[in-house]
């Protein structure tokens, strides 16, 4: 592929390849992705300065992607100039939420936190005035905490309700201070031989889906050991959310802009 002459002037195209490869992918490919993630919930066009300043390309290149997407109609250009996305990109992500299961995301990040804690993961749900347990992998202690998957417990006691009920806004300590650090640590509240520790996963626009944690018995989970794991249960959290929320924007929660790698 010919490198452009005219972005070869752009900082951000200057490291261009004469075989359009580099990293193992193809940058015309993630050049055109990011172009199409430059949009915003809510926005329905952007100017292509605008694209040029979000995307970090050089407004030709810009132009150039653009003009390739809207050949298969997954960008169109308004009357005005701006671009906009078009029906394409709506048909695949219709095709997408038809075909996806969120336990498919979910569990390998429980299985990733079994693998660093050692302890049996969990991922809870609200269900009205409840939490209910919608995916869970146990840990390869013989003595551990024990959840069947559907059981049903209360928002007010343990880690993984608090943290459920702090992110749907509930008022006060220790809400305030959950929503302030990202994760809560409960020992013996629910049941007064388990610990655990837990943090929020969001959905799309940001929303908030459930928490995930990790937990088991006092003796072995003491709070040193609690608070060694919060980071990992929240890098977990925090990997899953952006996998189903996707990129930062205005809604991002700050605890998740924080902890994201």
């Amino acid at each position: 592929m010919r490198k452009d002459s005219k972005d070869s002037k752009d900082g951000n195209d200057s490291k261009d390849e004469p075989v359009a490869e580099r990293d193992g992918g193809v940058i015309a490919v993630t050049r055109a992705l990011s172009l199409m993630e430059a949009f915003r919930v809510g926005e329905s066009a952007l100017s292509l300065a605008e694209l040029s300043r979000r995307g970090g390309m050089h407004k030709t290149t810009v132009l150039r992607l653009a003009r390739t997407l809207a050949q298969s109609n997954y960008m169109v250009q308004t009357d005005d100039g701006q671009w906009r996305l078009g029906p394409a990109a709506g048909w695949l992500g219709a095709r997408y939420q038809a075909g996806f299961d969120v336990n498919n995301v979910v569990e390998p990040g429980l299985h990733e936190l079994v693998k660093l804690t050692g302890e049996s993961a969990s991922f809870y749900v609200r269900e009205g005035d409840i939490r209910s347990c919608v995916a869970r992998v146990e840990g390869p202690q013989s003595v551990r905490h024990n959840v069947r998957i559907g059981e049903r417990l209360p928002l007010n006691l343990g880690a993984p309700g608090r943290v459920i009920l702090a992110f749907s806004g509930a008022k006060g300590e220790p809400y305030e201070s959950i929503r302030s650090r990202g994760f809560h640590i409960s020992m013996g509240e629910r049941e007064s031989e388990v610990s655990s520790v837990a943090a929020p996963v969001f959905r799309t626009n940001w929303n908030l889906l459930g928490s995930m944690c990790i937990s088991g018995p006092s003796s072995r989970l003491t709070k040193a050991k609690l608070e060694k794991y919060a980071k990992s249960v929240v890098q977990a959290a925090n990997k899953l959310s952006y996998a189903l929320a996707g990129e930062r924007s205005a809604a991002t929660p700050p605890v998740v802009s924080k902890w994201h790698p």
